[in-house]
Formats: structure tokens, sequence, C-alpha cells
């Protein structure tokens, strides 16, 4: 019986997973919706559907290709590795040549009249690329000078393709995920405990050099202590959060989003889930991403190939970072930083990269046993 089961599932994707990512970009739809009319209507002449049509349309776009690329063999994304590397580099050179500036920051090109942003590019890029090496190069991992000196210079050089984008806290996310990856893949823990000591630095370094940063940081250490000047987002984003209670004032009843809470529906959207759906809400939510996490995670233990399990760990973990980052940040649990949340928040270029991720991932969830121990 047990092994008719596995046979069964063998070339099955996961569907649980499927079911998840679908629900999430449902929800995402509603709350797109109801955190962003007031800004459609009174910014994008009278279109209160102005942000809620430009996420189905990337969603449309992003389950099709999520669809297609679950049908795709995992493996053949090795063989072009060192192309994977060479479209990176060219992105962020890009990026900063001609990109568009918003916000202060040079993220996102025009291509074909659609914006991108290629960052999101750049983090898939990296999980396959640095999947592809520590699969290659897993018996010298363990080795100071063979293993983590090469890979922490590879690790260096994806950051930093998105840090010259000035987008320090995607640099940062990246950044964890390939440590998780090099983690797991057999570095030494006296290792990684030296880089953390050097990655905190670093990081240090990275905030001084840029006022808002610092400014930033200050602000989060007391945000009622500005509560007109930069402490003002997260102070309503607590204030939206508080004013749920229990059950919410109920979906479309948000009060922060009339152009209290600036980016209510991207950066801030859980204050907003928070705000209509109360505490119910925010632990569907979670409770969403923890049965996401579990798939993924599941799948990646299961995958006997070494490259497929750590690039389903790496596009796991990708999504499990930015998720903890946007709910602590609305929650004033860390200093603010513009993180959407995933499946969830306004955003083209990211939900439909995150889809097309999700397509590989499913494509090595027809190759795990999920029945093994």
């Amino acid at each position: 019986m047990e092994a008719s089961v596995k046979k069964a599932g063998k070339n099955t994707i996961d569907w649980l997973l499927v079911f998840i990512i679908i629900v999430l970009v449902l929800f995402g739809f509603l709350m797109v919706y109801s955190s962003s009319y007031p800004d459609g209507y009174y910014k994008f002449d009278g279109d209160p559907f102005y942000f809620l049509k430009k996420q189905v349309f990337a969603a449309v776009i992003g389950l099709v290709g999520m669809g297609f690329l679950a049908n795709i063999p995992y493996k053949i994304y090795a063989k072009f590795n060192k192309a994977i590397l060479i479209a990176c580099i060219g992105l962020a050179l890009l990026t900063v040549i001609l990109g568009i500036a918003s916000n202060g920051a040079q993220r996102w090109i025009v291509i074909g009249g659609i914006s991108l942003q290629p960052s999101e590019i750049i983090k898939i890029g990296g999980v396959i690329y640095m999947a592809d090496y520590f699969s290659k190069n897993r018996k010298n991992i363990g080795s100071f000078r063979k293993g983590f000196l090469p890979s922490m210079l590879l690790i260096g050089l994806f950051c930093l393709l998105i840090a010259i984008q000035d987008d320090l806290s995607t640099a940062i996310i990246l950044g964890g995920t390939l440590i998780v990856m090099f983690f797991c893949a057999g570095a030494k823990l006296r290792h990684l405990f030296a880089l953390l000591m050097v990655g905190v630095a670093g990081v240090i370094v990275l905030v001084s050099m840029e006022e808002y940063r610092i400014t930033r940081v200050i602000v989060f250490l007391d945000p009622f202590k500005y509560p007109l000047a930069e402490g003002y987002q997260i102070i309503q984003s607590l204030l939206a959060l508080g004013t749920g209670g229990l059950f919410g004032m109920g979906i479309g009843k948000s009060r922060q989003k009339f152009f209290h809470l600036p980016e209510a529906y991207n950066d801030f959207i859980f204050s907003i889930i928070g705000e209509e759906l109360g505490f119910v809400g925010c632990v569907f939510v979670i409770l969403a991403f923890v049965v996401f996490s579990w798939r993924g995670l599941r799948i990646s233990m299961n995958t006997e190939d070494f490259f497929g399990s750590q690039v389903a760990l790496g596009l796991t973990t990708l999504v499990l970072v930015q998720f903890l980052i946007h709910v602590a940040v609305a929650t004033s649990s860390m200093p603010p930083t513009g993180r959407a949340l995933p499946f969830i928040s306004a955003g083209g270029s990211s939900l439909m990269f995150l889809l097309f991720s999700m397509g590989i991932l499913l494509n090595i969830s027809r190759y795990a046993d999920t029945y093994r121990n």
C-alpha cells in the first residue's frame, strides 16, 4: 500500500502548496483593493481599481508562468549557471546606468513599456547559482580556504549587485538566504560565527554611510518622539493594528488607509489587515505562511538531489525572511524599511517573479519523496 502511494505521488506536484499560494494571491486581491482604493481614486483620475488591475494583471502572468515552469525539469538551470551570473551582473549594471529613480532610489528599468525591478530577478538567480555552486563544491564546504572564502566572495557579489541599486534591505534578505543555504550545505559553525561578527560590523558601516538610514534607526528606538516627522508612519501602523482589536473593523472600513498611513497597500498592508480583520485576520495570514514554509522546507528535505534541495531551501527562505521583515516593520519590531508582504502586497514585478520562482519550487516537489521520513 505504501509503495503504491509513493508511486502515485512520485510525479505529482505539491497541491497543498499550490492551494496556499492561490489562497494568498486571492486574499492579496481583496486587501490590495481595500487598502488602495483611496489612493487610486484621488491620485489616478478617479480609478479606485488602479492598483487592483495592476495586481491582477501581474498575478495572471505570474500564475501562467508558474504553471509553465512547474513542468520544466529544474536540473536544467544548473547547466546555465554561468549565463545566470552574467545576466545578474548585466541587469544590475543596466539598472545603475539606465534605471528609473523612484522614492530616491534607482531600482527599476522599463522593458517593452513594463516597469521591472531587476533585484527580484537577481534574488532568484543568486539562489540558483549558489545552489549549483554548493552542490559542485560540497566536499570542500567545510574548508576555510576552499569552501568558506570562495562562497563568501560569491555571496558578497550577489549582495553587492543589489546594494549598488541602493536597496540595502533586499541585499540583506538575499544575503541571509544564501547564508542559510551555505549553513545547510555543510558550513562550519565557527566560520559562520566569525561571518556574523563581520556582517554586523558591515551593516553598521553601511547604515552610517547614509543619513536616512541613521534616522530610521533613531526613529525605531522611539517613534513617538517624532510623531509628525519620521516616526509618523510607524505610529500610524501601530494605531491601525491596535484599532483592529480581535475581529477588526470589517473589510473596507480601515481609517488609516485614507492618507494617514503611507504605502498602506504595500509596505504596511499587514497593518491594514490587522485594522480590518483584527487579530484573527493576522493569525490567518501568519498560519498561511507557516504552512507555506512547512511545505517548502519539506520539499527541500525530501529531495535526494542536493542541487534541487538547495534551490527549494533558498526559494522558501526568500519568502519566509521577507514575510518576517514585513511583519516586524509593521509591528515596530525592527527599523522601518520598504518590504512588501509576499503574494499579498501591491507590486507587479515582485508578485510576477515570485510566482515564477514558485513554479521552480513546484517542479522540484515532483521529485521529492514527501512520504520519506
